[in-house]
């Protein structure tokens, strides 16, 4: 769940000191040009309900969310645009937003959406993915806290009033005195309304009281804007035309009472209407008594009379209090806020559920290990999903469903058994009251009857009840259903009028008083309605006047005292206005259940409210807010009723705030209905998350609510709801529904939900789920009819097969086979024929599938279905393309794509051609078919596009691009999909996928080595580089880093290359990362050792960063091969001191190694820096050492290879460095040797050459003991002979 509030407090202790609604703004100056700030902070926090702190988990994966959405903030902006707030910028680091707002409406908004909990949900719905929503246990445990700064909000609330230049304001003490100076100021008493416009004055604006009316200069210091933007707004959008009345005073400690209270004064009736009593008289509320309302309605109960009685002649506090679940409704008119207009398409809901639960598994075969439904990646992450218990609980429940599927458990068959029999949804939904049997008049204007009072008998008899009847409702209500049901025989209104007119003569004349009065009644509706307001009132008038015990009739009273102070307040008739206010708003506010008959109440109920406001009547004030919702939502006028409703809520949760034992009123359903109506998904979404359910009757039901979340998920995502396309945010909904519906005996809706619950899980890879809730189907099936019961058991088999687990998913096919023999069900039985196959197929028995194939296909041939022709034979190519069957494999499939080419039609039809055009294009790569194979896969990434099917293209993109990359290598190709490939990754809002492609796709274009492609391969690995930031994937950034500065390397940029270098050496060092630094600063290194530019800087990066990493880490192996890149390095640079320095490390290094190979290249390189110094004798030691590392005998042809060159080489260093004749010709002798071993003739004549060479020169003396005396020398430095 989510929160927010900010002051932190648990919202669901004391949602209602929020004082976001309530912009305190005591602690603010009013003084004019006085700078205010523009921006707010929304910080947010991720807490554990169970342990009562962060959950550290969640909140790093809510930061790695936001770093993403830095980048790309459209989503964020658009949440915030419905939040009515403005953007800045997204701060992830410090977990927090900023806002800004231009108008007090948008910060009016905000704050009440931050006030009732929507803005946390919101965040909610924006930072976790679908591994979060489905775990269930993990949701309900978290919430999101929500931190603003109520004085800064205050502040930005006071700056754009200002902006504005007239707002409403109250006193903050008694200006009684006049200006200085002589202007006229106005006179003011400590908490009075002002309504203040700027004049261009510092110290002094205009102002106008709204209690007197009078105009006049008002000091700033003396006056405080109206903390509440809803007061803002709802005093200029409802300017007062009577003033303000006497009637209603400020607020008491005092809360609405009922029950009986006390007189405490003796009091004579002035009239009908008013109750007499003597003082300590018990006196009976009808309805309520609420503080500050000059007027209630009372009994006597001693006499049992009623009438109006003056709260003043009472002593209130002898009242019961009205309760704590309901401070200022009755328990009805709670009730009835829970009923939505039209049953809140709760039909329609349901109807929505059953289609994404249908199936056509029994109809439709299955290609082999394809689900189209199961489109979505990956399961939940660990992080998200550690602790999590449902998945086990899943896997244990699908166990156990497995076990048992032929018989469910005892338990959960006597649970199942024990439920109502099956019951459908609308069992248990609102049902429609039935028509009333009211009584009907026809209308017969014959000008003879007219004068015949009996033809107006029946009519009159009906209408002079002395009480009120169940029948005269339709003659009071808001819809005027008398028109249709009580009255017919009359051709348009004017007649009816007539008929009327000539009943009310004929009861005046007769004296029937009731009669008489309501057809006044019924008269002045109708001229309202005509818009006729004086003749109307005249009416009226005329019905009060003959009136004389009202309250035997308390709807027809209340009506016609409230329609009557309409009309006075419509036509400014502020005198009797005033005289009859006071009563009539004791029978609209105090009496519950109030039947409204003329939008004209309206007027009435906003002027109470501004009183309400006015004096500072909370009470009153939230009675005002209900009615006026009542009647808006009866009017259908929706747009107008959503402040009203928001404000009402608001309210309530500030009386249960006061009393934290109290209840707060739930207006939750409402506010989702309207802002579902007004289009606003995110608001929508949020307002559900916080709506439980009541078990009201008609009340909206948690399958209104998992329905309303399907509607509005698909509405975020920007797609059709379908029944591949489940979203995972409504997982915990439609389990809260499955629940419902389990105790609500509603066994079909049981099924329909866990038919949508495994749907859903299968959809996200999540198959224990989708096995435990397939099986609960199957359970549910059996209760309802064998029909019900194949279709569960043919899915949840199927299941089986898609979860690797054949035995299982076999065993339930044998049985259903077993179960048609009795049917001639041709589809069915070829249905589970196909499934069984693909279940044989998994277990390795090729054979028996092969013959179930065929039996599915004979079965699809007789009954004509060329789509299940077409499946059979992709199945049976499937089969021999596994057994490397290609050709025969290759036939059945291009006979497959035939059939479904001729079908055109339908988007299941097109994605199992994709994956039947997939399987015929790895048959003919197979067959080394290239360009066939090409076309497929092409063809078939074409009707994906069609299908405008996502995730297929996806999978046929990545195909493509492992077909050009190594299949049939085309660059321009591979970069062309690998591009395609990225848009994808993006649609998908895949970051891990695109930063992945975009890699391989720079790695692509640096191939092709040209600037242009430099440029663009460099545009990638950014990208990717910000998509690895955001993810947090710290090795993967650094290496982008790194890609960058090398392909700047390429383009010549040296400026820039340093920068991303040391970037990427920084992204390693900062999480203590030194292995993967050590690595960094090594490749950093060989980007300028294998350059043409700069070769020198390697060194700083080799000696001065690798290097003391590699010694830190004990890493001796990358230590030895960076001496030896050193020394290499230092070689080509003719550094030979250097290079010396180095060689001679990596040698001794290379000895400790154990690695002959690394000690001989070592040797061999230290050897060649001698030979730059000029130390021949050393470098001759080397080479020796060399040789001496190699096996006695000579093992290949490398190796000979070797020997010769060596041996070479010593040969030329002692005949031309050391002038030693004699040790050369034996050096080539030896070389000789191992030439004659390698078979090289041309090698073998380069050497004769070079011994005839030393023979045939003058300075030549053979000596007989040469070669033992070489031969001595050579063995004592290790060597061995060939």
């Amino acid at each position: 769940m989510a929160s927010g509030n900010p002051r932190q407090l648990d919202p669901g202790n004391q949602p209602a000191q929020v004082a976001e609604s309530r912009l305190e703004t005591e602690s603010v100056s009013l003084a004019v040009g006085e700078g205010f700030p523009t921006e707010i902070a929304l910080v947010f926090s991720v807490e554990s309900r169970a342990s009562h702190c962060v959950n550290s988990q969640l909140q790093e994966a809510a930061r790695k969310k936001l770093w993403a959405l830095e980048n790309d903030d459209k989503d964020v902006c658009d949440l915030f645009k419905e939040l009515s707030a403005r953007l800045v910028c997204i701060q992830a680091q410090k977990d927090r937003f900023l806002l800004t707002f231009k108008t007090i409406e948008e910060i009016w908004k905000f704050s009440t959406y931050l006030a009732l909990g929507y803005v946390a949900c919101c965040l909610e719905h924006l930072l976790f993915d679908h591994g979060y929503w489905l775990d269930c246990s993990l949701v309900e445990d978290t919430e999101i806290r929500i931190t603003v700064d109520e004085d800064h909000l205050a502040t930005m609330y006071l700056g754009l009033l200002l902006q504005e230049g007239h707002f409403f304001s109250r006193a903050v003490l008694n200006v009684l005195q006049p200006m200085e100076g002589g202007e006229e100021s106005l006179k003011l008493h400590e908490n009075e309304l002002v309504h203040v416009k700027d004049i261009g004055k510092e110290s002094k604006w205009e102002g106008m009281s709204l209690s007197t009316g009078q105009r006049g200069l008002v000091a700033v210091a003396a006056i405080e804007p109206l903390p509440h933007p809803f007061y803002q707004w709802f005093l200029k959008n409802n300017p007062m035309s009577c003033g303000i009345s006497k009637e209603i005073s400020g607020p008491t400690s005092q809360p609405i009472g009922k029950g009986q209270c006390t007189a405490t004064e003796d009091h004579r009736g002035r009239g009908w209407d008013e109750l007499s009593f003597s003082k300590g008289d018990s006196i009976e509320v009808i309805g309520f008594l609420i503080p500050g309302l000059k007027w209630f309605v009372g009994k006597s109960t001693s006499s049992g009379t009623i009438g109006f009685v003056q709260s003043k002649q009472i002593a209130a506090e002898t009242c019961e209090p009205l309760g704590k679940c309901s401070v200022f409704l009755s328990e009805e008119e709670k009730s009835s806020l829970l009923l939505l207009p039209g049953n809140g398409s709760e039909q329609h809901y349901a109807r929505l559920l059953e289609d994404l639960a249908r199936t056509d598994i029994t109809s439709v075969y299955r290609l082999a290990g394809f689900e189209p439904t199961a489109t979505f990646p990956g399961g939940p992450s660990e992080a998200v999903l550690q602790g999590c218990k449902d998945i086990q609980l899943l896997k244990t429940c699908g166990e156990a469903a497995a076990n048992g599927l032929s018989t469910p458990s005892d338990s959960e068959q006597s649970s199942l058994e024990s439920e109502a029999p099956p019951t459908a949804l609308e069992e248990f939904l609102l049902r429609e009251p039935d028509d009333l049997d009211d009584p009907k008049f026809f209308i017969d204007l014959n000008a003879g009857h007219m004068e015949d009072s009996e033809v107006f008998d029946p009519l009159l008899t009906f209408l002079n009840q002395g009480c009120y009847v169940t029948p005269f409702q339709s003659l009071y209500d808001l819809s005027f259903s008398f028109l249709r049901s009580t009255f017919y025989g009359f051709s348009d209104e004017d007649k009816l009028v007539l008929y009327l007119e000539t009943s009310r003569n004929w009861a005046k004349r007769t004296h029937l008083g009731w009669a008489h009065t309501r057809l006044c009644f019924l008269l002045g509706r109708l001229c309202i309605k005509r818009v006729k307001f004086s003749q109307a009132r005249v009416y009226f008038e005329e019905a009060m006047s003959v009136m004389d015990k009202g309250f035997d009739d308390l709807p027809l009273l209340a009506a016609l005292q409230v329609n009557l102070a309409a009309i006075y307040l419509k036509q400014k008739m502020r005198h009797k206005f005033s005289s009859m206010l006071g009563k009539a708003v004791a029978l609209l506010a105090c009496l519950p259940g109030h039947c409204f008959s003329s939008e004209n109440e309206l007027e009435v109920m906003k002027y109470i409210l501004r009183e309400a406001i006015v004096v500072g009547n909370a009470p009153l004030e939230a009675r005002a807010c209900f009615l006026v919702v009542k009647l808006f939502l009866q009017l259908g006028r929706y747009d107008e009723v959503l402040p009203f409703v928001e404000r009402l809520q608001f309210l309530s949760t500030c009386f249960s705030s006061q009393d934290s034992s109290a209840t707060c009123l739930d207006t939750t359903p409402i506010l989702s209905y309207l802002y579902d109506k007004k289009y606003l998904p995110h608001i929508t979404l949020a307002s559900t998350r916080l709506f439980v359910p009541s078990g009201i009757k008609g009340a909206p039901t948690p399958i209104w609510r998992a329905g309303l979340v399907l509607q509005n998920t698909s509405k975020l995502l920007g797609s059709q709801l379908g029944r591949s396309s489940i979203p995972a945010l409504a997982c915990l909904y439609l389990r809260h529904a499955l629940a419902f519906s389990h105790e609500s005996g509603a066994v079909s809706t049981q099924k329909t939900l866990c038919a949508v619950l495994s749907k859903m899980y299968l959809q996200h890879d999540m198959l224990d789920g989708a096995l435990y809730y397939s099986a609960r189907a199957v359970a549910l099936g059996r209760l309802m009819s064998e029909e019900e019961a194949f279709e569960s058991s043919l899915s949840l088999g199927w299941m089986y097969v898609l979860a690797s687990q054949p035995d299982k998913a076999r065993e339930i096919m044998l049985r259903l086979l077993h179960s048609l023999r009795e049917t001639d069900s041709v589809t069915q039985d070829g249905a589970v024929h196909n499934l069984l196959a693909i279940t044989l197929k998994e277990e390795g028995q090729v054979k028996k599938a092969a013959e179930n194939y065929l039996w599915a296909l004979n079965k699809a041939k007789e009954t004509g279905n060329r789509r299940n022709q077409a499946i059979a034979l992709a199945n049976f190519g499937h089969l021999t393309l596994s057994c490397r069957a290609t050709r025969l494999a290759e036939s059945y499939f291009l006979q497959s794509v035939r059939l479904y080419i001729e079908l055109q039609g339908g988007e299941d039809s097109e994605r199992e051609l994709v994956q039947v055009l997939l399987w015929l294009a790895q048959a003919m790569v197979s067959r080394h078919r290239i360009e066939d194979s090409k076309l497929c896969y092409e063809l078939a990434l074409v009707f994906a596009l069609k299908s405008h099917n996502v995730k297929s293209q996806l999978h046929i993109t990545e195909s493509l691009c492992h077909f050009y990359s190594k299949v049939s290598p085309n660059p321009g190709a591979c970069i062309t999909y690998h591009e395609h490939w990225v848009s994808l990754a993006q649609q998908l809002r895949d970051r891990e996928i695109e930063g992945k492609v975009l890699q391989t796709l720079s790695r692509l274009y640096q191939t092709l080595d040209i600037p242009k492609s430099l440029r663009r391969s460099l545009d990638c690995t950014k990208q990717s580089l910000r998509i690895f930031i955001d993810l947090g994937e710290t090795t993967k950034a650094a290496q982008a880093w790194l890609q960058a500065g090398r392909l700047y390397y390429l383009l010549q940029e040296d400026e820039l290359v340093e920068m991303y270098f040391q970037a990427a050496i920084q992204t390693a060092l900062k999480p203590g990362e030194l292995s993967l630094a050590m690595d960094l600063y090594e490749e950093a290194g060989d980007i300028f050792f294998n350059g043409n530019r700069n070769r020198h800087q390697a060194v700083e990066y080799y000696r001065g960063g690798a290097v003391p990493l590699a010694r830190k880490l004990k890493a001796t192996r990358t230590e030895l091969q960076l001496f030896n890149k050193l020394a290499e390095l230092h070689i080509g640079l003719q550094g030979y001191e250097k290079a010396l320095e180095f060689a001679t490390l990596a040698a001794r290094l290379s000895s400790s190694v154990g690695d002959q190979l690394q000690e001989l290249v070592a040797f061999h390189r230290l050897a060649t820096v001698y030979y730059f110094l000029q130390m021949y004798e050393m470098a001759e030691d080397c080479y020796l050492k060399t040789l001496a590392l190699h096996s006695p005998a000579l093992q290949c042809a490398e190796e000979a290879m070797y020997y010769s060159k060596v041996y070479c080489r010593l040969g030329n260093l002692t005949l031309h460095k050391l002038k030693d004749e004699q040790d050369a010709a034996a050096y080539f002798l030896l070389a000789l040797a191992a030439a004659t071993e390698l078979g090289d003739q041309k090698l073998q004549g380069a050497i004769h050459a070079k011994l005839a060479l030393i023979y045939n020169a003058p300075l030549w003396h053979k000596g007989p003991d040469w070669c033992a005396t070489y031969r001595a020398r050579w063995l004592s430095e290790g060597g061995h002979v060939v």
